[in-house]
């Protein structure tokens, strides 16, 4: 059985937020991706749009929850409350093979 869970998450924010939600992601970036649980952390943005689309992979569901635990992404989870434009789109995914 496959327990890795994969992450997709589109993050909308207010254009005039935009470049302090990407530079609030950038900073994690690094921390996230040492976690003990983390396969998988990148950020990519859609200029055209002012979108950014977050790609995890996360060894189970333990390590996802262990990140969202962590001091620095509640930071960047309480900073959304006032930048975002529209709740994020969060796909979970499960790896087939």
């Amino acid at each position: 059985m496959i327990h890795q869970l994969n992450i997709i998450a589109r993050i909308a924010p207010h254009p005039t937020h935009y470049n302090k939600a990407r530079q609030a992601i950038c900073e994690i970036l690094e921390a996230s991706r040492a976690e003990p649980g983390c396969m998988e952390f990148r950020l990519s943005e859609n200029a055209q749009d002012g979108t950014l689309y977050l790609y995890e992979e996360w060894r189970d569901e333990a390590a996802l929850a262990s990140h969202h635990d962590q001091p620095y992404t509640r930071a960047v989870f309480e900073a959304y409350r006032d930048w975002l434009a529209e709740e994020p789109q969060i796909l979970h995914l499960r790896p087939v093979r």
